[in-house]
């Protein structure tokens, strides 16, 4: 595979990728939770791309046999993994004092889960949260910042499959939250000096952890007033906030102590702000103590209306498609609401209800289905299609935010709070528009990121990472490099679930025949030509 650079117009790309989107819809069959008709083979490997980040042929077969419900219920019964990014960054030598201002070795440890352990569908989740709890590398000015951003990344794996309320609470006093967002040190107002509490915090828990910006019906449609959306919440109810969330502190014993990271901030009354509080119409009383003011403040939001769509409706995006009907964000809120044994926010029974939905279940159709895939989440299914393994163990992947040379976004290294793009992000120009059609995803596009992902991916497919420390195992599809349109065929039902069009299928499989198969490396070549050419079509760049 000779080295080359692909040049295109975002508006080309653009056209490219919308010609893919004329599939999901909200008709169709009952939910996978139902008995019925075993899965076929594209049914199973669709549905483990939405769940997980690939489909083997071994769990292809496990979920044609035991059904949606049954794989999915033995994914989310599987215990958090023993060994936590945080203990792996401090058993592999990371936690040293020339480390202390940098992130030397986090990447390594996010790879690491991310490409090889043994529970896709847990990862998958944390990869979602990351993406809503949004805590990043690139505004993280913190000591030991490298051990801290792990242990965020650990926190939300371990509060993937737990309830709302406590990935909340947990969130809110993590160190690495209290620093991105300003709640670490964040102290009482002060007459003399003009200093009043931090409302960076109280103004994003609120607008993009918990309720958003506008009151929700149950469906997540906006409540309208004369026409127009009713704001959740008011610019005093971020400054009372904000009173509440003083007096928060690290709990370290002096500047050597590391694993200050891993435990929650500590409250230290001194620096709480007194007085009556009143958030989102709650009265939190001056007589309470920082802690108990705050527990009072969170389980006011996680008791909100909206949080049930707001939240649902992300996770939606992040797994299933872009643009889910309000039918469908009302179900999974309902799930959210109660998990039909009395449980509010029950993570585990939301992402049941997203995944096993009628509409995500559904035969695609219609031009508001499916989803984008993120460029992060390619790269992963590539790793995981095709057993990447780390030579060292170490994982050396690194930063791949450039979006000229790698893939335009890294995992928990988000340009903003705001994530990498909006949910409510419609795409300018085309149907999508037209039609006001959310697909955050296409916030990534543009011409440097298509032509970025597409090089990265001829690199590392062809070569590697690190001098071949990270390196795949093509060995299965080695055995059918002598015929393309199987080896083709092969490749579309495991990256794209036999979503590539058969026409495109032929054309790709003629592209790959040009290239000569009389040796080892013309048959390699080959295999890796046509793996590429399937991860640069259009219908697999949608997942439907």
């Amino acid at each position: 595979m000779a080295a080359h650079t692909l040049k295109s117009s975002p508006l080309a790309a653009s056209g490219m990728l919308l010609a893919a989107c004329g599939g999901g819809g909200s008709s169709g069959s009952g939910s996978g939770s139902s008995p019925g008709p075993a899965p076929t083979d594209a049914e199973a490997a669709r549905f483990l791309c939405q769940a997980g980040f690939s489909a083997s042929a071994e769990s292809i077969a496990a979920v044609k046999t035991s059904g949606f419900a049954n794989w999915l219920d033995s994914q989310l019964a599987l215990p958090v993994q023993d060994v936590s990014s945080y203990d792996w960054m401090v058993a592999n030598g990371y936690a040293v004092d020339a480390n202390r201002t940098n992130f030397t070795g986090a990447d390594n440890a996010i790879w690491l889960k991310l490409m090889s352990s043994p529970d896709p569908v847990r990862q998958r989740m944390t990869l979602a949260l990351s993406e809503i709890f949004v805590v990043s590398m690139q505004g993280l000015p913190i000591e030991w910042r490298g051990l801290c951003i792990a242990h965020y990344a650990d926190l939300l794996e371990k509060n993937a499959f737990g309830t709302y309320r406590q990935l909340l609470q947990d969130v809110t006093l993590s160190v690495g939250m209290g620093s991105y967002l300003n709640m670490l040190g964040n102290r009482k107002e002060d007459t003399r000096t003009g200093r009043v509490p931090d409302e960076n915090y109280a103004r994003e828990v609120m607008q993009l952890f918990s309720i958003g910006l506008v009151q929700l019906n149950a469906d997540g449609t906006p409540r309208l007033s004369n026409g127009q959306p009713v704001d959740s919440y008011s610019p005093q109810d971020i400054s009372q906030l904000a009173s509440v969330f003083t007096g928060w502190e690290r709990d370290r014993v002096d500047a050597t102590d590391y694993a200050h990271v891993t435990r929650p901030m500590k409250h230290n009354a001194a620096n709480f702000q007194s007085g009556d509080k009143s958030v989102l119409g709650t009265a939190i009383s001056g007589s309470l103590s920082g802690p108990q003011a705050l527990t009072l403040a969170l389980d006011t939001l996680a008791n909100h209306p909206n949080v049930g769509p707001f939240i649902g409706r992300q996770l939606i995006q992040r797994f299933t498609m872009s643009h889910p009907s309000p039918a469908y964000v009302g179900r999974v809120a309902a799930v959210f609401n109660n998990n039909g044994r009395g449980v509010r926010g029950d993570l585990k029974a939301t992402l049941r209800a997203v995944l096993l939905d009628p509409q995500a279940r559904a035969t695609p159709s219609g031009n508001a289905s499916g989803r984008l895939r993120e460029p992060v989440q390619r790269f992963v299914q590539w790793g995981r299609t095709f057993g990447v393994t780390s030579a060292t163990g170490r994982w050396p992947i690194g930063d791949t935010s450039d979006p000229g040379n790698r893939l335009g976004q890294s995992p928990w290294r988000s340009p903003s709070v705001f994530n990498f793009f909006r949910p409510g992000y419609v795409p300018p120009g085309h149907e999508l528009a037209a039609n006001q059609i959310t697909a955050p995803e296409f916030q990534l596009v543009n011409e440097s990121t298509v032509a970025g992902y597409l090089n990265f991916m001829q690199s590392v497919i062809g070569n590697g990472i690190s001098s071949g420390d990270v390196s795949a195992n093509y060995a299965l599809e080695l055995s059918l490099a002598l015929d393309p349109p199987k080896l083709l065929a092969h490749l579309n039902l495991r990256l794209a679930a036999d979503a590539i069009h058969p026409t495109t299928l032929t054309e790709l499989s003629t592209a790959v025949a040009t290239i000569s198969a009389s040796t080892a490396t013309g048959q390699l070549n080959r295999v890796k030509a046509a793996i590429l050419l399937v991860m640069a079509a259009p219908e697999y760049l949608i997942q439907k």
